[in-house]
Parts: structure tokens; sequence; C-alpha cells
């Protein structure tokens, strides 16, 4: 190839941060050179590798995740010995999502994660557990450092068993939770109780991103207060006491479980988004209502099957 320009380092590393993930790895086969310098850390900080069956991965293909420093993965399933040699290889990992399980957890399946020191951001996709997903071990152990929890399309044996688990996640600022069923082969989920919900909300104050999966059998109408939480010490008091949300998702909401007054209390609001489940001819949507408290709205987002 034509010699290269002759500039520092730190240019090249600005031009290669333009650079699509295709187009850096494409500029690594140039040379030796080139390929250190793509390699830098900076150019790979938000960047998640998807692995799986770990013993098929060279030692060369480690080494180079290692170079980038590379801080967040997607995992398949990996046996106990793959997640003991993943907790050697990478130790610094801040971020895990575990997707696509195909059989059915024990609990202590994650208990591995209380070896990552530096995790802050866990995700769970599409995987079945037929014990509690997240064990006392565990929950304690990552109890002040998790900032971001996503789970998504899981069959928990209990929701309400998980959301109490969560709710000691104290540090929390982002939580999304979208189940898909709940026990052996059913596809159903009970929607989490009110009391339940609101000891969630009140426990995790740092709490700033929700989305909330609404799919609930039997459909039926949610308390006034569903989204309020009152102080707990001032019994009688409307006084709200939950996070400061900024932003909350409605996910596979049914028409009108939750009354015109839902929100009133999330005046710290500034980005809705609600994905209808569906439309119900002859009924009246509550958005309107909605937002008439939210003054510091900036963002509304509507998904309706119906559009």
């Amino acid at each position: 190839m034509e010699e290269l320009p002759q500039l520092p380092p730190e240019v090249w590393v600005y031009v290669f941060s333009f650079l699509s993930t295709e187009e850096k790895h494409a500029v690594r086969t140039c040379c030796r050179y080139l390929r250190n310098l793509v390699d830098h850390p900076s150019l790979w900080r938000d960047y998640t590798v998807m692995l799986s069956d770990l013993r098929r991965y060279t030692y060369g293909f480690w080494e180079t995740l290692q170079k980038r420093n590379l801080t967040r993965v997607a995992v398949r399933h990996l046996r106990r010995k793959e997640w003991r040699r993943l907790v050697i290889l990478l130790p610094t990992l801040t971020a895990i999502v575990f997707m696509d399980g195909g059989r059915f957890y024990k609990q202590k399946y994650l208990d591995i994660l209380t070896r990552f020191p530096n995790l802050r951001d866990l995700g769970v996709r599409n995987a079945a557990w037929n014990e509690p997903m997240l064990g006392r071990q565990l929950t304690q152990q990552v109890r002040e450092r998790l900032t971001h929890l996503s789970v998504c399309n899981v069959r928990l044996t209990d929701s309400v068993d998980f959301i109490n688990a969560v709710s000691h996640l104290v540090n929390l600022r982002f939580l999304l939770f979208h189940q898909h069923g709940e026990m052996y082969g059913l596809d159903t989920v009970r929607p989490v109780p009110r009391s339940v919900f609101h000891n969630l909300l009140l426990s995790l104050k740092k709490l700033k991103h929700l989305s909330w999966g609404m799919k609930g059998e039997p459909l039926e109408l949610l308390p006034d207060d569903y989204f309020s939480p009152a102080d707990p010490n001032q019994p009688g008091a409307a006084r709200y006491d939950g996070p400061a949300l900024t932003s909350l998702e409605l996910v596979d909401y049914p028409e009108n479980i939750l009354s015109g007054n839902a929100l009133t209390s999330l005046t710290s609001l500034r980005s809705l988004t609600v994905h209808y489940k569906y439309a119900r001819e002859g009924k009246e949507r509550r958005l309107g209502s909605w937002l008439e408290p939210l003054h510091q709205l900036e963002t509304l987002t509507i998904i309706d099957p119906e559009v």
C-alpha cells in the first residue's frame, strides 16, 4: 500500500472515530500500525460484543478485546466454566446482557455476576426461570453497584418476588421490565399489585427512567394512585414520595386501565412514550388528561397499532 501521511496518532484516532464498525475492521487489515491505532480504547467505548460458546475464540481475539478495554458484552447461554473464563479474561466488564437462553434456569445461574466488581448495567432478554431470577446473594452483592437493569420477554416464577428483589437495588437510575409470562408454559401476566409497585418506587429514589410493561390479565382498572406512592410517614396525606422520574415508557398498554389522573404526580417527566397494545372502538383515550399536569414534558411518543 502507499505510504501513510505523517500524522500524529491522535489525529488518526480522531479520523477513525467517524468510521462504522465494519470500516474500522477493514482498516485493521491494512497494516500493523493502523491495526494498533484502530484498537485504541476510545474508539470502542460504547461498543458491545456478542459472545457465545467461548471455546471457539482464539487467544488473539481476547487480546484484541483487552487492548480495546472492552467493557460491554452480550452473551448467549454460557456454561459455568465459560462464565469463569469470562471473569478471568474480561474482569472489568461494566455491562452484561444475557439473552436467548434456550432452557429453564435456576436461581444460582446468575450468581457468577458477583465476581464482576465493576458491573453497573445488567440486561436479561428472552429467557425463563423455574426459580427466582435474582437470588438473595446476587441482590445483596450488587444492590449498590447496579444503576441500569433491563428485563425483557422473560418468564418468571413470580413477578412479585422479582419486584421485591429489585426494590433492594437502591442506586438504580434506569429500569426496564417487560414480562413475558409466569410459571411453566403460561403467557399470561398478572399486574404487579399496587402495594408491591409502590414499595418499588419508594425504594428507588434515584430512578430517572422507567419502562414498564402494562400487559396484564385480567384487564382491570388500576387504582388512581398506581404511579403515585404517598409518603408512608404521613398516612392520609397525598404527598408524592416516589422518584423524580424524567422518562416514562408504558409498553403493551391496553386502553383505559389507567385513569385520567394516573400521572398527576409525575410532574418531573420530560419524556413520555406510550405503546398501545390495541385500540378499542368507542373507548375514549385519556392521553389529554395525562398531559395536563406535565408542564416540563419535552418529548411525547405514541406508538399505535391502528396507525
